[in-house]
């Protein structure tokens, strides 16, 4: 498949530049993949298209102050993109000017010294800081929440690039799909006997960097760390052997899903890394439904949407959502595709 077929125009003014405020007055498209309709609703009403015994899977990543700006000795100003923490106080992260900062460079940050040990393949850097405490007391004091470069005005709350769940700190790009809830929504899933799951992925790279190649099946997703915990494999593994369905709220749960099952769909519970790239021809083990918002052309999330509900049908949804106005990306508005 060219990456090409994956591309559609996005007018700037298509691009949120702030959240949804509250966070579920967002619009929601309702896509049916099997019969092809389309249509609208406000994402607090979400609930309205789940039944009791659905599992909503949520991930609770917290986006870390992973941006760092900092200087050199001479002087010279840089940044520091922490993208994964590799233990004992290295990181992998993106560096500017990375010109300047080749391994042996040092860079200050405040107080603390770091250094750049290596390149990494993907051109990325693996920087080292004095120690974990150091690591966590520069991120604290200095650190800055990143916004994707497509949002440019400032975000006077911090909190709206998070979920009301996050808790488990390790990302560098927020679950967007997860802005959208709010606890009064959440308690409103499971009354209506909606299981309401956990699980963590850390997103890094693979967030911010578009499909460069020409054909999609040469493109490559860096790893990004997992963990699914005991209670949520089994709570899926018994929705699938009941027939329930399984919803994945994000194109990251949706990887993390499909990546830990075995042959036979089954869920298995641990930590580890996740690099499954999902497109067109994939089949699906696990998932039958997903929350997402509206993403990059050339992206590999959008090639993951396509591989779940056909590249036709979405790319006629995102001209359907580009006609009345849905606001897309981050900040954006929300599909619920069934």
């Amino acid at each position: 498949m060219r990456t090409e077929e994956f591309d559609y125009p996005l007018p700037p003014e298509a691009i949120a530049q702030e959240p949804a405020d509250p966070r579920d007055s967002s619009r929601l498209l309702v896509l049916d993949r099997f019969t092809g309709e389309i249509h609208e609703d406000i994402f607090r009403q979400v609930a309205d298209y789940l039944r009791p015994g659905d599992v909503l899977a949520l991930n609770d990543t917290r986006v870390i102050p992973a941006r760092l700006h900092g200087r050199r000795p001479t002087g010279g100003r840089c940044e520091v993109f922490l993208l994964r923490d590799l233990g004992e106080g290295r990181w992998e992260a993106l560096v500017r000017p990375a010109r300047r900062l080749k391994p042996g460079a040092e860079v200050l940050i405040g107080e603390v010294r770091l250094k750049v040990l290596e390149r990494t393949p993907e051109g990325t850097r693996v920087v080292k800081f004095p120690s974990r405490e150091a690591a966590e007391r520069v991120l604290e004091e200095h650190g800055q929440v990143p916004l994707p470069p497509y949002i440019k005005r400032p975000l006077h709350d911090p909190e709206r690039y998070q979920s009301v769940f996050a808790r488990s700190p390790g990302s560098t790009a927020a679950s967007t799909a997860a802005l959208h809830f709010t606890e009064g929504l959440i308690e409103r899933l499971r009354q209506k006997g909606v299981r309401v799951v956990w699980f963590t992925l850390h997103m890094g790279l693979g967030s911010f960097r578009p499909i460069r190649v020409e054909e999609v099946e040469q493109h490559r997703l860096p790893p990004e760390v997992y963990t699914l915990p005991p209670e949520t494999a089994s709570e899926v593994n018994r929705a699938k052997a009941e027939g329930r369905r399984v919803i994945a709220c994000g194109t990251g749960a949706v990887r993390v899903l499909e990546g830990v099952a075995a042959e036979g769909g089954r869920l298995r519970a641990g930590s580890g890394m996740v690099d499954l790239f999902i497109m067109p021809g994939y089949r699906f083990r696990v998932v039958d439904g997903m929350i997402t918002n509206f993403h990059l052309p050339r992206s590999s999330h959008l090639v993951l949407v396509s591989a779940f509900a056909g590249r036709d049908l979405v790319m006629r949804a995102y001209s359907w959502a580009l006609e009345r106005g849905f606001r897309f990306l981050s900040f954006g508005d929300a599909m619920l595709i069934l």
